[in-house]
């Protein structure tokens, strides 16, 4: 008994599918497709900083160095506690004679900042310090999720223009989607790799101050694959 319903189940969904292919071919349909991109400035910036302490005499603590560098970061109009996080805390144990031990700490920043200008005015007040060991991590577009379904739509409305202006010499018309495939590659943040080292030079600087000038755009696209209907 159990055999026989599993055939005819077996049966009924052959049938529905079949049917449902054979209702979809018989429809007269376009298949198009369109990709649509775009170029943003970065908004998002995060830059990599590392404080050490140096094994030597009369050497700056980590704590000592980082309450230098916050009320430079403060001075810069930088919010602490949403822009500045602790990325990892370590100590390294040295042995010496007569069996003393040196703790030598390091501490890695991860710093947001909003614009080229920033990045640049934070490097130079970082150096004034001392703390050169700083690179670029990361950058990313805060409204990167809008400006993708906003790229999107262009994408659809791009595929019928593109099917409107296959059909017209043939004297038909382009009906509803029966369709639409996203086809675009998701984004992912800009890692660098390697690791681009933004160190300043103190050499003849003076008060030269960082050139206003923006981080390399981002490259956003976007592409779909639709069918239409079409008709006489």
């Amino acid at each position: 008994m159990k055999k026989i319903i599993t055939l005819s189940l077996f049966i009924v969904l052959t049938m529905t599918t079949y049917s449902q292919t054979k209702n979809f071919l018989d429809i007269p349909y376009l298949e198009t497709s369109a990709r649509v991109d775009t170029l943003v400035t970065p908004d998002k910036i995060f830059l990599s900083i590392t404080i050490q302490e140096k094994d030597s005499k009369g050497r700056k603590s980590v704590e000592e160095q980082e309450n230098k560098m916050a009320n430079s970061l403060k001075a810069l109009g930088i919010d602490l506690e949403k822009q500045l996080v602790i990325k990892d805390l370590s100590s390294n144990f040295k042995k010496y004679f007569l069996r003393q031990k040196n703790v030598l700490k390091t501490k890695q920043y991860s710093l947001l900042v909003h614009s080229g200008k920033k990045a640049g005015e934070v490097l130079m007040a970082l150096e004034k310090l001392g703390i050169a060991n700083t690179y670029l991590e990361k950058t990313e577009y805060s409204k990167m999720e809008d400006l993708e379904l906003e790229l999107k739509s262009k994408a659809v409305v791009k595929a019928k223009k593109k099917a409107e202006a296959l059909t017209a010499p043939l004297d038909q018309k382009v009906g509803s989607a029966i369709h639409i495939q996203d086809t675009s590659t998701p984004y992912y943040p800009r890692y660098n790799q390697p690791r681009m080292e933004m160190k300043t030079m103190a050499m003849d600087a003076g008060e030269a101050q960082p050139l206003d000038i923006d981080f390399e755009k981002i490259k956003v696209e976007t592409s779909v694959n639709v069918k239409f209907k079409i008709s006489e």
